[in-house]
């Protein structure tokens, strides 16, 4: 391969948009690879472009860089992922991406709600969550774990937290709705 092909490590980083410690990174995490030059300088074929365009998609959307270089080491040695290739990587992430999206969607709907966690630490989520209902089905976020339990009873959205009106003798508070 002819020098004209290839590209420096400030050349590549200029052309993706990549700093030159985040190439060297995922050159040490064996994402892309590089050549040295008799000077011991590094030296990336044109096509690393792709593949460095590929991580950071992916990275993107959430894929672990162990993921992403499993995908790659899918590929005949040393080919660059053309569409078909990136069609079908992206295929393989979908159920993971479609679960990170629904929790994603059930946060920023419920962000300023309590999540489930059963903590108690704001005085809203006695409202939410009376007497630590979610607390009893374990430790974390109950509503946003798999297989969460999002069961309430009362005006519920399904996700958990209890949307309907309740009284201040009803909670053990004296703080209406909307007040906390």
């Amino acid at each position: 391969m002819s020098e004209g092909e290839e590209l420096t490590v400030g050349q590549l980083a200029q052309r993706s948009g990549t700093s030159v410690s985040a190439l060297h990174f995922y050159e040490r995490q064996r994402l892309i690879s590089s050549r040295r030059t008799p000077g011991n300088q590094r030296r990336y074929h044109r096509d690393t472009l792709r593949r460095v365009a590929l991580i950071r998609i992916a990275q993107r959307v959430g894929i672990p860089l162990v993921e992403i270089r499993a995908a790659l080491e899918r590929l005949p040695e040393g080919r660059v992922p053309n569409r078909r290739d990136w069609k079908r990587m992206s295929q393989g992430w979908q159920d993971e991406l479609s679960e990170r999206i629904r929790l994603l969607v059930h946060l920023r709907d419920s962000f300023a709600n309590c999540v489930g966690c059963g903590c108690l630490s704001m005085s809203h989520c006695s409202l939410a969550n009376p007497d630590d209902h979610l607390g009893g089905s374990g430790s974390g976020p109950r509503v946003l774990l798999p297989g969460g339990t999002g069961t309430e009873t009362g005006t519920g959205t399904g996700t958990g937290i209890r949307t309907g009106t309740r009284t201040g003798a009803e909670t053990g508070i004296g703080i209406e709705p909307g007040e906390g």
